[in-house]
């Protein structure tokens, strides 16, 4: 189980991962953003709770949804929100297209391919690496429902099994893929059973419970670092808010969102911290107020921040 103190920071950094969500959604309406965002609001425990299991050399490839992975690895809010800025205060000093695309090697933030499923090669690469130099470090691979029903899940998943590397496999089971339901997609949308084709466990979690997360999460990398090969975690979740900035969301009623957002992740666990007395609804409020001004003062640096040069262009080019 989480200690008091993991809990306590648990609802900070979802908190933090929600109001920087919020202000990014307000620049993109203010025009500051020059490229697309898909936002995972309701989805914070899922990233919160796994990325808290990793050690300081792992991996981690992160989904396109939302960037509280990032955020809770430790990246900078300000470099973030340089790269959607498209500014050189970046991790891509200039060249992320205003989208998903942060790299952080010294964090073990490995990038993001450009296409969905990329993740699943390049995570096992990372693993396959960690076990040929014979180090401990274990990848996390974060990717969401319908990108499991591409063939680099397969693949890349039945290469792990059978070559034992040490990667967690984490699926956060939104229920949609853009507007469809994944439920019509898959002939089976248990994700989880996919585990016993490839002989690997396979565990099912609360994505709205960040200890639940972090504890199943722990698990799968303690076994990933004593050699026993991949574990295939599904966590229950949902999005509150559409599969890109703009969508209208024809595609599903309101009464079922709001339906959802009962389980919102950072009230419960809120209500939870002041049940148990582990915090004053005072010291809840508090951590609003300075999550606030540290991503308005990450959004003040990223703006003042210059655009990089043309010559920017011909740099890490090799031919």
């Amino acid at each position: 189980m989480a200690t008091k103190e993991q809990l306590k920071g648990f609802y900070d950094t979802m908190v933090r991962v929600m109001l920087w969500e919020n202000t990014l959604m307000r620049m993109v309406d203010e025009g500051k953003v020059s490229g697309f965002y898909h936002p995972g609001r309701g989805q914070e425990a899922c990233p919160v709770g796994g990325v808290a299991a990793m050690g300081p050399e792992d991996y981690l490839m992160y989904s396109h949804r939302g960037c509280g992975y990032q955020i809770a690895r430790g990246l900078s809010m300000t470099k973030i929100f340089g790269d959607f800025f498209s500014t050189t205060i970046g991790t891509t000093r200039g060249l992320g297209a205003g989208i998903v695309h942060h790299a952080a090697p010294e964090l073990g933030i490995l990038g993001q391919s450009g296409t969905i499923g990329g993740c699943f090669p390049i995570a096992a690469g990372a693993a396959f690496s960690a076990k040929y130099r014979e180090t401990d470090q274990v990848c996390v691979c974060f990717f969401g429902d319908c990108t499991s029903n591409r063939g680099t899940f397969h693949e890349s998943v039945n290469a792990s099994a059978a070559w034992k590397l040490p990667v967690v496999w984490f699926c956060e089971n939104n229920l949609y893929g853009v507007s469809s339901k994944f439920a019509d997609m898959s002939g089976n949308p248990r994700i989880v059973d996919r585990a016993i084709g490839y002989g690997i466990p396979g565990v099912e979690v609360d994505g709205f419970d960040p200890e639940a997360v972090y504890e199943v999460t722990a698990e799968a990398i303690a076994r990933a670092r004593r050699g026993e090969g991949p574990t295939l975690i599904e966590a229950h979740t949902y999005r509150f808010r559409g599969h890109g900035y703009g969508d209208s969301q024809p595609y599903r009623t309101k009464e079922e969102v709001q339906e959802w957002m009962k389980k919102d992740p950072v009230p419960r666990l809120g209500a939870r911290l002041i049940a148990e007395g582990l915090a004053t609804q005072e010291e809840l409020d508090a951590v609003h107020v300075r999550a606030q001004k540290e991503v308005d003062d990450a959004v003040e640096e990223a703006l003042k921040a210059p655009f990089p040069p043309d010559e920017r262009l011909f740099e890490d080019v090799y031919a």
